[in-house]
């Protein structure tokens, strides 16, 4: 397989599909090939950005085992080397995943024929969206310069690296649950950072903060979100923006690495009404000049080897909400 690239989002609106879209088209006019993947399952529409009829199977045949490879479903685009794995189109009701079934799509995505897999992943922080989007250290957060936005991107990132922690070490394990306790009992802004608290787990007495807690340390300060920020109006927006780094920092202990800032244009709109990428249509637009940005630092970055986690069906807010019922709600 190439270079897996997850794009999150942690609200809904900011752009991240036609964002995926157009980047796809820019790598591929790199002579690149490349295959979009649609998991925003529940509300895929990745294929009105790029003049795809909505008749061809998709991941929801996985889902439904109608189909057993993703490979099987890829179409072409109107792109030359840019291809398509339609979402759920043709068979609703696939929002909700099964383990099983989740596992299985993450073999097959690595499985894929390409220079870049570009995954479009469903707005907001449901741990299925935060697993599908651990698999690359160098996942993609695409938001806006306003605060809700801002807010729900810190809020993804802050779900990622509790998610991360909680899968670096095996099912009913000592440290899931000090993961848990840590997760229940910090006030925002107060205590300990994540890193901290993964770097105190590494120090761990006994077996119990052995080669995982290590492991588990070495993969949090290797997570270094690339962000996106669209739909920018000037430069008063960009310390909006930077807000993102700041509470990340304070509250995480992560750095991140802003790879474009993509001022608003109404061509866009016009362009999605169009059915075709505006990196096609209208290669000098000010939208795809940020989407050559981030293109750019993408194609010059070495390839990040994927995070080695634990994957099981014991989900981290299972586990808080029994911590709850426990001890009542604290404030996170």
């Amino acid at each position: 397989m190439g270079v897996l690239i997850p794009i999150g989002s942690g609200k809904g609106g900011v752009g991240k599909t036609v964002f995926t879209a157009n980047l796809g088209a820019v790598l591929a006019s790199h002579g690149k090939t490349v295959i979009l993947v649609d998991l925003d399952l529940g509300g895929a529409n990745l294929h009105t950005c790029l003049g795809v009829r909505n008749n061809h199977p998709g991941v929801g045949s996985i889902v439904w085992k109608k189909e057993k490879r993703l490979e099987n479903l890829v179409v072409p685009t109107s792109v030359d080397r840019l291809f398509l794995v339609p979402g759920d189109n043709l068979l609703p009701g696939t929002a909700n995943l099964e383990f099983f079934t989740k596992r299985r799509i993450m073999k097959e995505l690595l499985e894929l024929t390409a220079d870049y897999v570009l995954v479009d992943l469903g707005a907001g922080a449901s741990y299925n969206v935060v697993d599908f989007w651990l698999m690359s250290p160098d996942g993609i957060v695409v938001t806006a310069p306003e605060i809700p936005a801002i807010l729900n991107a810190y809020s993804f990132l802050k779900t990622a690296a509790f998610r991360l922690l909680f899968r670096s070490f095996k099912k009913g394990s000592e440290q899931r649950e000090r993961i848990v306790d840590f997760v229940v009992n910090r006030a925002e802004g107060q205590g300990d950072t994540f890193l901290a608290f993964a770097e105190r787990l590494a120090e761990s007495d006994g077996e119990a903060g052995g080669a995982a807690g290590l492991k588990a340390l070495d993969e949090l300060r290797r997570l270094r979100p690339r962000v996106v920020v669209n739909q920018g109006n000037g430069e008063s927006d960009a310390a909006i923006a930077q807000r993102l780094r700041e509470i990340s920092s304070r509250n995480l202990g992560l750095g991140m690495e802003y790879i474009a800032y993509i001022m608003r244009d109404q061509s866009v709109p016009a362009s999605i009404a169009g059915r075709s990428p505006l990196a096609v249509s209208d290669p000098d637009a000010m939208f795809i000049r940020g989407v050559k940005a981030a293109a750019d630092r993408i194609l010059r970055a070495p390839e990040a080897p994927a995070p080695g986690l634990e994957l099981d069906d014991e989900d981290l807010f299972s586990m808080i909400e029994r911590a709850f019922d426990e001890q009542g709600s604290p404030t996170l």
